[in-house]
């Protein structure tokens, strides 16, 4: 019964930078690897970056060079910089446990909205 709240999106110009946060109700950082995905009206949902137990992250070619993740089990908490944001970056970013069961549940996510 992990709950997971995202946050840290807003409306930025392109070339600027936010960090997102995704905060979960106990300690699951430590024995699962997370990813963020997000989704833009109209298109599927995909994989955006990735993290595993030992800290090796993984991004889509996409965002490759411009986004970083990171966790921080302490705090139950992992992040994701994002730098240099196109306007086609815009979209509802969101965290989750992985590899993804199906019928699993997606949180509320975090708009992100990049305006050219």
């Amino acid at each position: 019964q992990v709950q997971l709240v995202e946050s840290g999106g807003g409306l930025v110009q392109a070339g600027g930078s936010l960090r997102l946060s995704c905060a979960a109700s106990g300690s699951i950082f430590s024995i699962n690897a997370m990813g963020w995905y997000r989704q833009a009206p109209g298109k599927q949902r995909e994989l955006v970056a990735d993290i595993t137990t030992g800290g090796v992250t993984y991004y889509t070619d996409s965002v490759k060079g411009r986004f970083t993740m990171s966790r921080d089990n302490a705090k139950n908490t992992v992040y994701l910089q994002m730098n240099s944001l196109k306007p086609e970056d815009t979209a509802v970013y969101y965290c989750t446990p992985l590899p993804r069961r199906p019928g699993a549940s997606w949180g509320q996510g975090t708009q992100v909205t990049v305006s050219s």
